[in-house]
């Protein structure tokens, strides 16, 4: 029976001849207790397909069609379209919960994620009391997967990994029991073998639910073998436009559209150039430790110990090199990466070790000579939303770098550079009076890139530079981030949760644990042998053994 079902939904922005359809009359059905997946490109129309039925679609956006949904209590389907606003607050949460693909702009950051998940707790019992919902709320942590669920309950959403506010959002969605799950990218911060967790832990749900009826589920992921892993079904958009859709293996093993066949062969191919065996050092760590004050409480005879993120962290990154970090969510990949930045000098963080860019020690100079050598060390953060500011379009955005250490240059030579760049990560001139707030996550994430490599810096710390990119984007940035490091032996240190990206681009690969390195080598070499049983368990989540 169904739960959810769009009927010719068309969603459209502009007027008259500027009119742009994002979603093109699609129609698509979600049974009740089903699993169905929607996949496409960035700028597909999926975001905007998951954000409809709460009416979350953006300001300006002109939607059409119908959208069903079938009432608990039997009676006939409602149109959500057409339902009040008020009413339509009544269903979010209690009856069709979301999760979010951008964790940090969708908590609070103000309050605890323990405060936020009871807040959802308490919607759904209203009767409950503080103390039982405090216990529900650490047991979902806790069912999520998240570690020291009772210390992780006092923190706040910017004091854990990206990994783990996307865990805390799932604990929330699924405090009131929903009839449908909406996940838009539930699983993009997460390391293999917890992406794996979360959708067998959904699946766990979705089966005790069966005796309220059964939770229907609509994955919107980049990520196709979690489809295959997932889906029970899979539909297929393409620039707003319904491809393909069917049972997951039969898409999968024999697709019928052209656009399906190139997004099922879609994987990042390995085109790496050798080290040359002279190549300069152009960043190195010796014991790089980093802590954190203790969230407990001290006492007048004992001081709280610190929490260590990060513990003796060595490693040598040489001039065309690529290095790789992986490790679980939470073992201390960003926090390096963080560190090797020198972007936690204003918080409480305890750095200790040395860390040397360019042969000059980072941590002891000073602001000005730090802030000239910026140029030479660049960034790309995990969250392309965060990371962008909403009030500049992406003109100022882009050119921002070149504003301070360019001043030179001319406002049309500085344009010229802006648009040859967009060009180089998939966008065009049109994008140059937009602001973030009008892109995807995808192209978010490539105005992201283009900031990034436009003042050509030598070393470049990509910290999950493709989790908001769809597998045929992905496989495109990674084409470009390669040929980038040939022509200007431009060193990488990558940080990922995707081993598949980390074994194409990756000369070495640094497994972290607990914020130790349990195990360094050879990208190749360490796949087909890795020694510890932590790497190995990786490597087989990610069915790369």
């Amino acid at each position: 029976m169904s739960l959810l079902r769009y009927e010719d939904l068309s969603i459209s922005f502009g007027t008259g001849r500027r009119e742009k359809f994002a979603v093109n009359h699609l129609d698509l059905e979600i049974g009740i207790g089903e699993r169905v997946a929607l996949v496409g490109e960035s700028g597909s129309g999926k975001t905007l397909t998951a954000l409809a039925p709460l009416r979350l679609e953006p300001e300006g956006a002109k939607v059409t069609g119908k959208i069903l949904w079938h009432q608990k209590d039997g009676q006939e389907a409602v149109d959500l379209l057409s339902l009040p606003i008020e009413k339509i607050r009544e269903i979010r949460g209690r009856e069709i919960a979301m999760v979010f693909q951008e964790p940090m702009t969708a908590l609070n950051p103000l309050f605890t994620i323990g405060n936020q998940i009871i807040e959802a707790v308490q919607i759904d019992q209203p009767l409950i009391s503080k103390a039982d919902a405090i216990d529900a709320a650490i047991e979902l942590l806790k069912k999520t997967g998240i570690p020291e669920p009772e210390r992780r309950f006092h923190a706040y959403p910017h004091q854990l990994s990206g990994g783990q506010r996307q865990r805390a959002m799932i604990a929330m969605a699924l405090a009131c029991k929903p009839r449908l799950l909406i996940a838009d990218e539930p699983t993009t911060a997460l390391d293999v073998s917890l992406r794996l967790q979360i959708l067998d832990l959904l699946k766990e749900l979705q089966e005790e639910s069966k005796e309220q009826g059964g939770m229907g589920i609509l994955l919107i992921t980049h990520d196709l073998n979690l489809v295959k892993h997932f889906a029970q079904r899979v539909a297929v958009l393409h620039q707003g436009n319904l491809m393909e859709s069917g049972p997951t293996k039969k898409v999968f093993d024999h697709p019928t559209d052209p656009y399906t066949r190139a997004l099922v062969n879609s994987e990042p191919v390995r085109e790496l150039a050798p080290v040359m065996p002279l190549a300069p050092v152009l960043l190195k760590t010796e014991e790089l430790s980093v802590a954190y004050p203790s969230s407990e409480s001290s006492s007048w005879f004992k001081k709280a110990p610190a929490h260590k993120v990060l513990k003796k962290v060595s490693f040598h990154l040489k001039q065309g090199q690529t290095i790789g970090v992986i490790g679980e969510s939470g073992s201390g990949k960003t926090t390096l990466g963080m560190a090797v930045l020198g972007l936690l000098g204003d918080s409480a963080a305890q750095v200790t070790g040395d860390v040397d860019v360019l042969g000059k020690d980072w941590q002891t100079l000073k602001a000005v000579e730090r802030r000239a050598m910026r140029s030479s060390l660049q960034v790309i953060f995990q969250d392309p939303f965060g990371s962008l500011s909403p009030r500049m379009n992406v003109m100022q955005i882009i050119s921002e770098g070149l504003d301070v250490h360019y001043p030179k240059l001319s406002a049309a030579e500085r344009e010229s550079r802006v648009v040859d760049m967009l060009k180089e990560v998939g966008l065009d001139r049109s994008a140059l009076a937009r602001y973030p707030h009008e892109f995807s996550g995808g192209q978010r994430q490539r105005i992201a890139i283009a900031r990034a490599l436009i003042l050509r810096p030598q070393i470049l710390v990509l910290d999950e530079p493709t989790s908001a990119l769809d597998v045929s984007i992905q496989k495109q940035v990674l084409s470009l981030l390669s040929e980038l490091q040939k022509k200007y032996n431009l060193a990488y240190l990558l940080i990922s949760h995707d081993l598949a990206v980390i074994r194409a681009m990756s000369h070495e690969v640094m497994v972290l644990k607990e914020g130790r390195v349990v195990e360094f080598g050879d990208t190749e070499t360490l796949i087909k042998q890795p020694k510890q049983v932590y790497t190995k368990e990786l490597f087989a989540a990610a069915e790369l053994t």
